[in-house]
């Protein structure tokens, strides 16, 4: 599933937009009280984010990719 969520747009150089993805993602993740699986720079300052969502009565996480602006 992916979807989009509108985050500020930094301006940064690309050598610190993967740093920047991942500060993305933490934020993300905590405010959905996920787990951060990965974090990567997809270009035109856009994050992929992956997440794993706890899944309810004992299943397994769920996980759940988004593209936010990074």
């Amino acid at each position: 599933m992916a979807a989009l969520i509108a985050l500020s747009v930094l301006s940064i150089a690309p050598a610190e937009a993967a740093d920047n993805c991942y500060a993305v993602g933490q934020q993300v993740a905590a405010q959905r009280g996920a787990q951060l699986a990965s974090a990567e720079a997809v270009g035109g300052g856009k994050c992929k984010i992956v997440l794993l969502v706890p899944g309810s009565d004992g299943q397994r996480p769920k996980r759940e990719e988004i593209i936010v602006n990074g």
